[in-house]
């Protein structure tokens, strides 16, 4: 019989996309402001992996992803999902912009063998959490790189977001490293 452990914080990441560079700020103000400093910020990427978001969101989308300092448990990912819907919700609201959706967030964790993301969807591959959330294994880092499954998005199967991955990895194994904590 195995014995049961805490598991070790995990990096918290966000992905946002939007085609409106002011609802990326304030979504990255929104999350410093509940979750603390971004450690990391990738580079705005050109979201070009599929046009299913475009009847609601519109076209020409850039994506961003930020790694926040404090490290989390990984239980935390169903309020984390739950609280970027409300998120999403409250711009939607705003009237700021025409979209349906001018903003789509996604909360996940990295740790250093793999990245999850979290959602509302199910499918074969996903585990559900609670309160209608799921999450899966996105990529997987082995033999020095990150690997995909039958399953990964398009755009993570992307060279430039796994580099901006494999900073996030870095940076957390130093900190798990240091014992630096939650």
């Amino acid at each position: 019989m195995g014995c049961t452990t805490s598991p070790e914080p995990v990096l918290l990441l966000l992905a946002a996309f939007s085609r409106h560079a002011e609802v990326l700020d304030w979504s990255r103000a929104r999350a410093e402001a509940a979750w603390g400093p971004v450690a990391l910020d990738s580079e705005p990427f050109a979201f070009e992996a599929t046009d299913y978001y475009e009847p609601t969101m519109g076209p020409g989308l850039v994506k961003r992803f930020w790694a926040f300092e404090r490290l989390i448990d990984p239980a935390a990912l169903v309020d984390l999902k739950l609280q970027t819907n409300q998120w999403e919700a409250d711009y939607a609201r705003s009237g700021n912009h025409a979209d349906e959706r001018p903003l789509n967030l996604d909360p996940g964790y990295l740790t250093p063998a793999k990245l999850v993301l979290a959602s509302t969807k199910d499918h074969a591959h996903r585990l559900y959490l609670s309160r209608g959330i799921y999450a899966e294994v996105t990529l997987y880092f082995k033999d020095r790189r990150w690997q995909e499954r039958d399953w990964t998005f398009a755009d993570y199967r992307r060279e430039d977001y796994q580099q901006f991955f494999g900073q996030c990895r870095d940076y957390l194994r130093g900190r798990l490293r240091e014992g630096r904590r939650p």
